[in-house]
């Protein structure tokens, strides 16, 4: 062989060898990111509405053809303002026939207390004056009797007399009793004026009925009535917003109540609006979860309400439920056994050690969807390896992670949980 050739030869079973090495010699890469301090936010991320703090349906308390309807959808109206009148010339009607009768017991209460008195004292004074006639005749007629020029049944006769007159005062005390101020006749005519003014009332009563008014200052969202139609006791004519601070309504599943305390502030853009945003902070959470939808209902308050908001406005709301201004943070792919599934078993990372794969317990503490805050168990700089790799005890050097391939989660029931971290957090 010539010297040529074997140089040639040399070189070829070197590039093999280094290839070989390359090849089988090499650990095989395995992506890692790396340990390093992050800011760390956990927000919930959900649909809502605009909200009066109280919305109201009004309606008719009597049955009855409209006559008009003097409020238009978005009108501002004021408490007692008329907002339908029904015809009510019956009503008008039964009102005048019930003042009249107001008027009629008036005036026989008046004849009682003024000429029928006076009649009444007449009458005792005649009867007095003709049974102390009567009695007069009874003794005169005695004295005749005993001196023998009258027989018995002329005394029997006087003495019928005095009774009679006796009779007629009796009945004319009683009459006079009965108009004075306490007597039956006065107390009979009273009543029967107090039940006329009782029936007039009734009337007055059921002809204002004939007009709805609002309950209180408000706001008309909706009109549900047109003239000429029959309306009756219990439906709803007209929505009102009552007039009062506006608030944010939404509805969330109920997995994140956990996260949720009152005082928390929400970023709020509305779809109508996205260039604008604005606060909001929870004030109620619902005592009650909806079986049916397996939601809660959250309540927002505003500060300073924007001026475009309207009434059942949809609106997107990002709520911030915790906060690290620098943590240790870990994708949650990063977490192996139960922890990166349901947080159950032993928290372990397998972290790049002098070259081979090794198992390192961890404390977390804030979680996300997507990323994990690391207590104790690893430092910073350290590589944490991500996804499927070899199993502790293996070789393997550390590749970057990229994190585009996992795949996101979002949250049911229209709302999604979101956490952020710095980039480099993530190995990127």
């Amino acid at each position: 062989m010539s010297r040529r050739n074997l140089v040639l030869a040399l070189l070829a079973a070197a590039v093999l060898a280094v290839a070989l090495w390359f090849g089988f010699g090499r650990p095989p890469p395995a992506p890692a990111v790396t340990v390093q301090a992050a800011p760390l936010v956990r927000t919930l991320q959900f649909s809502g509405r605009v909200a009066t703090l109280s919305r109201v349906e009004v309606g008719a308390t009597v049955t009855g053809r409209v006559a008009a309807v003097l409020v238009r959808e978005g009108d501002a109206v004021v408490a007692g303002q008329p907002l339908v009148r029904l015809e009510d010339e019956e009503w008008r009607a039964a009102l005048a026939q019930a003042e009249a009768g107001v008027r009629q017991a008036a005036a026989r209460l008046a004849g009682l207390q003024a000429g029928g008195l006076d009649a009444a004292a007449a009458a005792v004074a005649q009867a007095e004056a003709q049974l102390r006639a009567a009695e007069a005749e009874v003794r005169r007629t005695r004295e005749l009797l005993a001196q023998g020029f009258v027989g018995q049944a002329r005394l029997d006769e006087a003495e019928r007399a005095a009774a009679v007159a006796r009779a007629q005062r009796a009945a004319a005390l009683a009459q006079r009793q009965g108009l004075d101020a306490g007597g039956s006749d006065i107390v009979q005519a009273r009543a029967a004026q107090a039940l006329a003014a009782a029936a007039a009332d009734a009337a007055r009563v059921r002809l204002a009925q004939a007009t709805v008014r609002a309950p209180a200052d408000a706001r008309v969202l909706l009109r549900a009535v047109e003239p000429g139609q029959i309306v009756q006791p219990g439906r709803a004519l007209l929505a009102l917003a009552l007039a009062g601070p506006l608030e944010l309504v939404s509805q969330v599943d109920e997995r994140f109540l956990e996260e949720l305390r009152v005082g928390q502030v929400a970023a709020v853009v509305a779809d109508a609006f996205p260039q604008q945003r604005f606060a909001a902070t929870l004030a109620r959470i619902a005592p009650r979860v909806d079986a049916q939808r397996g939601s809660i209902e959250l309540r927002f308050s505003l500060a300073d309400a924007p001026a475009f908001l309207r009434e059942d406005m949809t609106l997107s709301l990002e709520v911030t439920t915790a906060e690290r201004a620098r943590a240790r943070v870990l994708p949650l792919a990063a977490l192996r056994g139960g922890a990166a599934a349901d947080g159950g078993g032993r928290d372990e990372v397998w972290v790049v050690h002098d070259g081979r794969v090794q198992a390192r317990p961890v404390q977390l503490g804030l979680r996300t969807l997507s990323a994990v805050e690391v207590l104790e168990g690893v430092a910073d700089g350290e590589q944490v390896l991500v996804g499927p790799v070899p199993a502790p005890g293996a070789r393997v050097r550390a590749a970057a992670w990229d994190p585009s391939t996992a795949a996101g989660t979002a949250g049911r029931g229209g709302a999604g949980e979101v956490g952020s971290a710095m980039s480099n957090a993530m190995g990127r």
